[in-house]
């Protein structure tokens, strides 16, 4: 099951505040330029469903994100979010209904947190009171303390901070749709799993439509509902699940992209609570192994597993309590299985 199929099961108002986006033979081409940047690219990212948009350089990712935006203009094609065409909208009217992340986060430097959070709903009007209880709200959710970070400004703050703020601000008026340009690209790389971490997990609670960018397939893998695979030109390559691209390659060009470790990868798509875990019988010469949550992808615990020297790991709950053992055999098999349903497509 995807790691989000729970929330996608609660019904119409899970996705009160989301809106379907489709991309309807959309193409881009820059005046005196004879090549496209982007060429008839059509998909349809549900609502409340995280698009990840990955290729290499020139394939047109921030051009498409521009697009929808209508930071720029479409050569041909229609693009529709909510059923209704951008280009129907007044582009600013339309920008304020989209939520915008971008890598260097763009915080205004001269305000402060709150009033950086406040940007678009000052401009739609909203009445002070409803503002600053919006604002401790989001600051609450993307894990900031609202009374130590609210007066704070950019300066003052880490880049992990930063970021979570832009998100917050990228939140700020309920948008039903998301742009986010390599949010975490500039991130260090131990803040950045924990960011992607808390992201997956934010998305779980809001459930926003996004379009997601980013030039490595292990955050795509990680990051998305459903990955959009673009060649140079911004021809469409292939679009779907993360699981699916990993197991049905559409062909050479993707099958390069992800990577031969296609099995590895793949392991970062299942949680250890799925696996079949060793019962733990009554923790006897278990009391000091090394606890994971339940959680935890199968990567991960088989990165924990080399460090460790391949002693097994207590796999536990929410609340503490123990689920049963995880050891390099159970992953040898997970690993052989997904090696096996490879080799056979």
């Amino acid at each position: 099951m995807n790691r989000r199929d729970s929330a996608h099961n609660e019904g119409p108002s899970a996705f009160a505040q989301a809106a379907e986006l489709q991309l309807r033979s959309v193409s881009k081409r820059y005046p005196g330029q004879h090549e496209f940047a982007i060429e008839e690219l059509s998909l349809t990212v549900p609502a409340g469903d995280v698009c990840v948009l990955v290729g290499p350089s020139g394939s047109g990712k921030t051009t498409t994100m521009r697009l929808i935006n209508r930071m720029i203009p479409l050569t041909s094609g229609d693009i529709l979010l909510g059923g209704r065409s951008v280009l129907a909208r007044e582009p600013r009217q339309l920008r304020r209904d989209i939520g915008y992340v971008i890598q260097q986060v763009g915080l205004f430097p001269h305000q402060t947190v709150g009033q950086n959070i406040a940007t678009v709903p000052r401009l739609l009007g909203w009445q002070k009171g409803r503002i600053a209880a919006r604002v401790e709200e989001l600051l609450e959710l993307v894990g900031l303390d609202a009374s130590a970070m609210r007066d704070r400004y950019p300066a003052q703050l880490s880049g992990g901070q930063r970021q979570r703020v832009g998100v917050a601000r990228a939140l700020a008026a309920d948008p039903p749709l998301m742009l986010m340009d390599e949010p975490f690209g500039a991130i260090d790389p131990i803040n950045r799993a924990r960011l992607q971490d808390e992201f997956v997990r934010l998305q779980e609670k809001v459930r926003k439509t996004v379009v997601f960018v980013t030039h490595d397939i292990d955050e795509a893998i990680k990051m998305g509902d459903r990955i959009a695979i673009l060649r140079e030109g911004g021809v469409l390559a292939q679009y779907d699940a993360p699981a699916a691209i990993l197991s049905h390659p559409a062909d050479e060009f993707v099958s390069r992209f992800v990577g031969a470790d296609r099995a590895l990868k793949r392991l970062a798509l299942a949680r250890v609570a799925d696996l079949d875990l060793v019962a733990p019988n009554g923790l006897v010469g278990q009391r000091n192994a090394q606890r994971v949550s339940a959680t935890t992808s199968a990567r991960d615990a088989l990165s924990l597993l080399l460090v460790s020297g391949g002693e097994p790991l207590l796999v536990v709950d929410g609340e503490g309590r123990a689920e049963g053992l995880l050891t390099i055999d159970v992953l040898e098999q997970l690993l052989s299985s997904e090696a096996a349903e490879a080799r056979s497509r």
